[in-house]
């Protein structure tokens, strides 16, 4: 499992929107917030503390919807299903 980081606003605007099926999952640090306003599928999210711990997962999210946890310092976004190996991964590399 590949994580790429959203850097710029139009990549954190975008996310995983207007793609296909990926192997990758998009982090987008200093967020407590996210919406899937234009996903044509649902996505798991995974939350995240300030040691990149899961706090929360919200699972098969459906297109515009809004997500929102203020605990979080970084949420994940991963397709739908992807969740549990996103998760098994960061206890892997740890």
């Amino acid at each position: 499992m590949h994580i790429l980081v959203a850097k710029g606003f139009r990549q954190r605007l975008r996310g995983l929107a207007f793609l296909g099926p990926v192997d990758y999952a998009l982090e987008f640090p200093r967020t407590k917030s996210v919406h899937t306003v234009g996903m044509r599928f649902p996505l798991d999210l995974v939350w995240l503390d300030n040691a990149r711990a899961p706090i929360r997962i919200d699972r098969n999210v459906p297109p515009w919807r809004v997500r929102s946890n203020r605990s979080a310092a970084s949420v994940i976004e991963v397709w739908a299903g992807g969740a549990d190996e996103l998760v098994a991964y960061l206890f892997s590399s740890r």
